[in-house]
């Protein structure tokens, strides 16, 4: 089987084949093999070729003189084992939650990541979270029954979005979770603790029978800052916890357990994505993010450890085994998500975004934090939307009030923005506000500079509503959330079933994410070897749902 001649001379690992079981060679068997991630793979050389088999027996440092090796195997030259998707990431994180997969997809306001949506990834051994921000209390109720009718015990989570201008709101979002016993929260947006938050944490908090800590409700915070990581991988502070046991919203012993447990049970390291973002780089920020939860949990001893993710920038199987092989617990997705079916959001959005390119995306101001200057990632291709809300920023900064506004500009604004004059919009806005938060309403008829951001803020709240319905007359005005990582799925899916938006379901894009992860990863441990594989032998490119649970059915 091997001659001394051959550039493969003088092997030490040889590969025996078991009965009836000779190996595949050529370019077609490579890339087959390659699929079938809950395989053992032997590659090996046979006359001179790459030849692979699931079969067989290895011997390790065996001579060339071997007699069984020289009469009937082959050189070995790589080996890889199995790596099926569910044993990507942590397995404390998808046991902590009761999942088959660690895939989170990412919550995504006005109900974009929809009870649709959440409850395929439910149902399918991931978990969701309900894009909760922006949506009222009863929108946000709605939702808790649908998804905890149609889930039952199965894995699902809702958003809270840290509301600084509306903090009545974020309180009254907590006492709804706690009611109606939501059990996971995606925490994000965060630029430091609250008071409603730390009552989700530590609410029901308790000791069972051996004495350890049960903490029922657990918060999953998404975080691109590490002054705001610190506050999460810490316990809650004490003057928090002080006020909530002076408003008997907690008891002394729950006040007393919350020391030894952190904020945050899990950790989503934020890179480049879509809306809220800092715009970190994923290869620095989850090292750091690693290296701080080590420190933290190690200062505090922690009984249960902390898992850390990583999300923002993920839509293909190379960014998805990066994130693994960098040590992420699990990876987020979101941008991805908003492009398929059962997203929120309209057939017109998802047109725009199967068009969209790396490049397609920009800073805009934020509706929930515009006074302070927050930004978020938006879309630019097809949509003014980003300019229009920088000019209203800067209108914001220039002037205390309306009528300071050049005429020349109310005009514009009135014409193009607006598409009504500013008392009425001021009306409209101020009906949204009276079941909202009334207290905005009286800041804002004592300051006319208030009154001038509140209507500046319903500008920038619509444009994602008039996106999420489809609102052909406002396409110019699309608040479209979106980091760069759309342009790497559309090259991605490119000339396959997730080209199109109509074929794209959330489901079938993570199974598809994480079979190429695992492809991804395992032909990278054979290059580790020592082995050039083919051009073209491992891109992996996304299969149809039936064909993902063929391979993943056939090889269990």
């Amino acid at each position: 089987m091997h001659s001394p001649t051959d550039p493969f001379s003088s092997p030490t690992r040889w590969w025996l084949p078991s009965e009836g079981h000779e190996p595949d060679d050529g370019h077609y068997a490579l890339e087959a093999a390659l699929l079938h991630v809950r395989k053992s793979l032997f590659l090996v050389e046979k006359n001179g070729q790459l030849a692979v088999s699931h079969n067989g027996r290895a011997l390790i440092n065996a001579s060339t003189d071997t007699a069984e090796a020289s009469g009937n195997g082959y050189p070995l030259r790589a080996y890889v084992s199995p790596l099926p998707p569910e044993e990507l990431g942590s397995r404390l994180f998808r046991e902590r939650h009761g999942l088959r997969y660690a895939y989170v997809m990412g919550a995504m306001a006005n109900g974009i990541t929809s009870v649709e949506m959440v409850t395929a990834a439910g149902n399918a051994g991931m978990i969701g979270f309900f894009g909760a921000a922006g949506m009222s209390l009863a929108g946000i109720e709605n939702a808790i029954d649908r998804i905890q009718s149609a889930l039952g015990e199965r894995p699902y989570g809702f958003n809270l979005i840290h509301s600084p201008h509306e903090p009545d709101h974020e309180s009254a979002v907590v006492d709804l979770y706690l009611r109606r016993g939501v059990r996971c929260i995606s925490a994000s947006a965060y630029l430091r603790l609250t008071l409603p938050l730390v009552l989700y944490r530590v609410k029901g908090i308790h000791q069972d029978a051996s004495g350890r800590i049960i903490c029922p409700n657990q918060v999953i915070a998404k975080v691109s800052r590490v002054e705001v990581a610190r506050q999460f991988f810490a316990p809650p502070p004490e003057k928090l916890l002080s006020r909530l046991r002076q408003q008997g919203a907690i008891t002394e012993e729950e006040a007393r357990l919350a020391s030894r447990i952190s904020v945050a049970s899990d950790l989503t390291a934020e890179a480049d994505s879509g809306g809220h973002t800092d715009n970190r780089q994923a290869l620095t920020l989850l090292p750091i993010m690693l290296n701080l939860r080590d420190e933290m949990t190690a200062q505090h001893n922690y009984d249960d450890p902390i898992s850390v993710g990583l999300g923002g920038g993920i839509a293909t199987p190379e960014s998805a085994a990066a994130a693994f092989a960098m040590g992420a617990a699990y990876i987020l997705t979101g941008t991805v998500n908003q492009a398929c079916r059962e997203s929120g959001s309209s057939d017109m959005v998802r047109q725009m975004l199967a068009e969209a390119r790396q490049a397609d995306v920009t800073m805009a101001p934020a509706a929930d934090m515009f006074e302070m200057g927050v930004r978020v990632q938006v879309l630019k291709r097809g949509t003014m939307f980003a300019l229009r809300a920088q000019k209203l920023y800067d209108y914001y900064r220039r002037y205390d009030s309306w009528e300071q506004v050049p005429a020349a500009d109310r005009k514009m604004l009135e014409r193009d923005y607006f598409q009504c004059d500013f008392e009425t919009e001021w009306q409209q806005t101020r009906l949204f506000f009276t079941e909202r938060d009334p207290k905005q309403i009286e800041r804002a008829e004592e300051d006319p500079h208030h009154r001038l951001a509140l209507v500046f803020r319903a500008y920038l709240g619509k444009s994602s509503k008039w996106a999420n319905a489809g609102n052909a007359s406002r396409q110019m005005d699309f608040q479209i959330w979106c980091g760069p990582a759309i342009g790497a799925f559309n090259q991605w899916t490119r000339g396959s079933i997730l080209e199109k938006p109509e074929n794209r379901e959330c489901v079938t894009v993570a199974l598809n994410l994480l079979l190429g992860a695992a492809v991804a990863m395992r032909s990278n441990w054979i290059r580790l070897q020592g082995v050039s594989l083919p051009s073209g032998v491992d891109k992996y490119s996304p299969q149809p749902r039936a064909k993902l649970r063929a391979i993943l059915e056939e090889d269990e």
